[in-house]
């Protein structure tokens, strides 16, 4: 695939990265005002979505294996397990009914909040590198195959 139609074809995937940001951007914000049942239906239908979207991700690493490199599977699994985790101690904690245990829940999906935000963050910036990584590396690589044209 020659430059600029790997490059387009990048620049497209991080256009849909924004669009999604700016979505769960909006989400967040109108769910200030929501009424409780309302947002624990968000909440599932979020889960829901990143729980497709992580099984997505696990079947392209498979079928990329090889073409990707291992660094990407171990933040793959690492975030996989994150994620359980964290779906796992939502789940868990829904029964308890205690002010203070309420507060502490409160304060830790926050947190929880804000590191995902961050990491999420990171995983941009990335992609930004790994995008330009590979246009790079697609230039370099047609380069030499038209010198080695020249030389045949």
């Amino acid at each position: 695939m020659a430059v600029s139609e790997q490059l387009t074809k990048l620049a497209d995937e991080l256009t849909k990265l924004a669009a999604r940001a700016q979505e769960a951007e909006n989400r967040a914000t109108a769910a200030r005002g929501k009424a409780k049942a309302d947002l624990e239906q968000d909440r599932d239908s979020a889960r829901a979505s990143a729980q497709a979207q992580a099984e997505k991700l696990h079947r392209k690493a498979e079928e990329s294996r090889g073409n990707i490199s291992a660094w990407w599977a171990d933040v793959q699994k690492s975030w996989d397990a994150h994620a359980a985790e964290l779906r796992d101690r939502v789940e868990t904690k829904k029964a308890e009914h205690d002010v203070h245990v309420a507060q502490r829940r409160a304060e830790n999906a926050e947190a929880d909040a804000a590191f995902a935000i961050d990491f999420a963050y990171g995983a941009v910036v990335e992609a930004e590198y790994a995008v330009l990584d590979a246009v790079l590396a697609r230039t370099e690589a047609d380069e030499l195959t038209q010198g080695a044209g020249a030389t045949a």
